[in-house]
Formats: structure tokens, C-alpha cells, sequence
């Protein structure tokens, strides 16, 4: 796989922190995350540090369905009985956790399972009812969503821990408030926050989408790089929305903590994570601050700077 990388992109890294936040579409095929564990392995060949994130709402809703349970959802987001949160329990804390793990070890990474809620990684509040508008009738309504939290504090020691010692920590999209109560927390933002507090060079997001694309049934028409400003006018012209929205206002909340570079791409597409991090084009499509951009496409033809 390395002869298809740009040689000169090798070792630009080295020694920098990267956040990769999986979709749990990326978890679901084996031999996809097999390809992905093999990624991995090669960035941390390069000394590179890692962390994952990880939901699963498709497992989560797989296994909802076994238990004989239907989620309620708003507009694709999840609203968190107690029924969820055990399901939620099960399904991150547990099997997808584990699957990760394993998917990791057969490449000789030495993964190590957590949540937010080990070393109090992350503290959460919960997240109060909000008005919420229904995309399917326009009507509008108050909505509780449960046992969902909001981040409020972020104390990355253990991560700083477990990747001194050359372990990849694999983070479980659950957290608790300061009483110890869980909750389930969303990935994205989870991602963003922790990319910001461990001070990340990169945030990654795979989803099962190439990236940010102007026409949604078309892969080709992928934006490779775009900047904070771009996203803000096409979030205000309705070409980013949906699903999508949420995972650009990620890189947009990451970027502002901190973080250099942010990327979405498809992470069921075989080494999809090592095209983008090591070719100039890449495979997905980068956000990044205005002045990054310009610097970023000024210098196609060199080493891309990474400070």
C-alpha cells in the first residue's frame, strides 16, 4: 500500500497526535476494518499517536431490534430512554469496543478499551429539552431527549498516558456528569473535544460518505479542500445539510480549539485513511482555517507544512 503514497508526505508526522473518530458503518464491514487496523498500524510505524472514537448507532439499532425495542428518533437523532442507554451500554461500551480491539491486535497494535467515563475523560452535564424542528411536517416542539449528554470538561491525562507508552486508546462515545450518572454523548462532538484538549494535529471523521460533496448523489463532485469560510457559505445555502452538517460543525469546533487539520471521508473504502493523510488530493475532503488553505494550495507541489 505505501508504494501508492506520495514518499515525501512519510515522516511529515512524526511524532504529531492524530484523532480518528469511526462511524459505525465503518465498524460493520470485517474486511473494511480489517483494511482500516492495517492503517493504523502503518501511522503508528511513522511514530505517530493515536486515538480512536467510535459510536455505532447502526449496532445500536441492530440490537435494539433484537431486544424487541424500536429507538424514537428527531431528525436521525437518537432520543435516549432508559432502554437506549442499557442498549447503548451494550453495544459501545461492549461489542464495538472489543470488535476495534481485535480488529487492532491482529496488526500488532496494542489497543486499550475506554469511555469517557475512565479517569473522567469526559464530564458531561445533561443535555436539556430543546425545541426542535420535525424536517418531515415543519411543525415544532419541545423535545427531551433522555439520557444524552453535553461536554463540558475534557482532562485528556490517560490519553497522554497510554500513547507514551506507544498504546492507541480506543474511546467509547459514552461519558458521565460529576454525580456519575451516563450518558450516551455524541461521537462527533466527542471527537471534536478531544481532539482540541489532546491537541491534535489532524481530526479525522469516517463516515460512509467521500466527503463534502456539492451534488450528494455524486462522488465525483467531492470538494478536496475547503476552508472554515467555505463551509459557513455553503452551510448558509443549504448545500451542507443533514447527516453532514453535524460532521462539518465538528471540524469547524475543532479547528477553533486548536486542532490544524480536520478530514471527512469514506472509511469503508480500503486505505482510504492512508490516501488522505499521505496524497496531496487525497480521498476525502479537508477543512481547514483561510489562511491554511491558501498556504495549503499554494504548496502543491512541496511537503504539505504541518505547524
Amino acid at each position: 500500500m505505501t508504494d501508492a503514497l506520495d514518499r515525501s508526505y512519510l515522516g511529515t508526522f512524526r511524532g504529531e497526535r492524530f484523532v480518528i473518530k469511526l462511524g459505525g458503518e465503518v465498524v460493520l464491514n470485517a474486511a473494511g476494518l480489517d483494511a482500516l487496523a492495517a492503517d493504523i498500524a502503518v501511522l503508528t510505524r511513522e511514530g505517530i499517536s493515536l486515538v480512536l472514537i467510535h459510536g455505532g448507532g447502526p449496532q445500536a439499532d441492530a440490537l435494539a431490534a433484537r431486544l424487541g425495542h424500536t429507538p424514537q428518533k428527531v431528525n436521525g437523532r437518537r432520543i435516549t430512554t432508559d432502554t437506549d442507554l442499557e442498549i447503548a451500554k451494550m453495544a459501545y461500551g461492549g461489542s464495538i469496543n472489543l470488535e476495534l480491539l481485535a480488529a487492532l491486535r491482529r496488526h500488532g497494535v496494542r489497543g486499550v478499551g475506554l469511555s469517557g467515563v475512565d479517569a473522567n475523560l469526559l464530564t458531561v452535564t445533561r443535555r436539556p429539552p430543546r425545541r426542535v424542528r420535525d424536517a418531515s411536517n415543519g411543525t415544532e416542539a419541545l423535545v427531551d431527549f433522555g439520557h444524552v449528554g453535553d461536554i463540558v470538561d475534557v482532562d485528556p491525562a490517560v490519553l497522554h498516558l497510554l500513547c507514551a507508552a506507544r498504546m492507541v486508546p480506543v474511546v467509547a462515545s459514552l461519558a458521565a456528569d460529576n454525580d456519575g450518572a451516563i450518558y450516551n454523548v455524541n461521537a462527533d462532538s466527542v471527537a471534536a473535544s478531544l481532539a482540541g484538549a489532546f491537541d491534535a494535529a489532524k481530526l479525522f471523521l469516517l463516515t460512509n460518505v467521500s466527503g463534502v460533496l456539492a451534488d450528494p448523489g455524486d462522488p465525483a463532485s467531492r470538494w478536496s479542500v475547503l476552508s472554515t469560510a467555505d463551509c459557513d457559505g455553503l452551510i448558509a445555502q443549504g448545500v451542507i445539510h443533514g447527516g453532514m452538517l453535524p460532521k462539518v460543525q465538528a471540524c469547524l469546533d475543532a479547528l477553533a480549539a486548536g486542532v490544524r487539520r480536520t478530514h471527512i471521508l469514506n472509511g469503508t473504502l480500503d486505505h482510504s485513511l492512508l490516501l488522505e493523510s499521505f496524497t496531496y488530493e487525497g480521498v476525502g475532503t479537508m477543512i481547514l482555517n483561510p489562511a491554511d488553505k491558501a498556504a495549503y494550495l499554494a504548496g502543491r507541489s512541496e511537503p504539505v507544512p504541518h505547524n
